[in-house]
């Protein structure tokens, strides 16, 4: 049996070797589909949702940490909104529009390559491991299994919290399911206003969760868990939140003529 106990638990460059700084960093990765099968109202709603999403995570985490957004859009090959994260207090939602096919695989070669304190995780500081949360409406037109075994061989990637959002009736969950390595941490949304209520919600929840100061102990021994445990725990407690969401989601019935 094991519980939660405050203390500090960073990543750096190994990335599990930790010093003591007084600043955290934590990153919060968006994967979003841009392809042509989002025009319309899903990118409509997609847009409205993140312009409503930013003023609420600016508001999690701890005095002493410092959240950053990175936005990866893909359809014919994939690019950054900026090209470095960006500070939540500085950043600025850029409208996206639709267009192309689906390469998620492309996407997911280039977050592992930018996972990395060489690219996009090379804060002065140690940091949590990131959010990913990844958001599509329909399969993968590329080879997406070589991109995310190139994602598997990430160290980030292995401690991060990732989550995924199926958007409309062809989004595939068993396959989103391999991207988050966890069924309970992969929820759909079939009309707008249910896409823009579980964004905000699983976005602020699953940066909440990735910016707690933790580590796991042994209830009997006071053994320290590894950063696997603690990691494992993170993606337990999220899925179970995400659970409670979309089983509480008061949009859940609703659904929209359009998609």
């Amino acid at each position: 049996m094991s519980d939660f106990v405050n203390n500090q638990s960073y990543f750096d460059d190994d990335p599990l070797n930790s010093t003591g700084v007084s600043k955290r960093s934590l990153v919060l990765f968006f994967l979003i589909d841009v392809s042509g099968s989002m025009k319309g109202t899903k990118i409509g709603e997609l847009n409205t949702a993140m312009e409503e999403l930013i003023p609420e995570i600016r508001r999690i985490g701890e005095a002493d940490t410092d959240v950053k957004i990175a936005i990866l859009k893909f359809s014919t090959g994939c690019s950054w909104m900026y090209s470095e994260p960006i500070s939540i207090e500085e950043f600025e939602w850029s409208r996206l529009t639709a267009n192309g096919i689906t390469d998620m695989g492309d996407a997911f070669t280039e977050l592992s390559t930018k996972m990395s304190r060489s690219n996009f995780l090379n804060a002065p500081s140690l940091s949590f491991a990131p959010v990913i949360f990844l958001m599509t409406d329909g399969y993968p037109t590329d080879d997406y299994k070589a991109g995310l075994k190139r994602l598997n061989s990430n160290t980030w990637y292995k401690y991060a919290l990732k989550v995924a959002l199926g958007i409309g009736k062809e989004a595939n969950d068993a396959m989103l399911a391999e991207f988050t390595e966890n069924p309970d941490t992969v929820v759909h949304a079939y009309s707008g206003v249910q896409l823009a209520n579980l964004i905000k919600k699983v976005a602020v929840t699953s940066s909440q969760i990735g910016s707690k100061s933790m580590t796991l102990t042994d209830n009997g021994s006071n053994r320290e868990l590894s950063e696997q445990d603690v990691a494992n725990r993170k993606q337990q407690e999220l899925g179970k939140q995400i659970k409670d969401i979309a089983k509480n989601d008061e949009f859940s019935d609703v659904f929209d003529a359009g998609w």
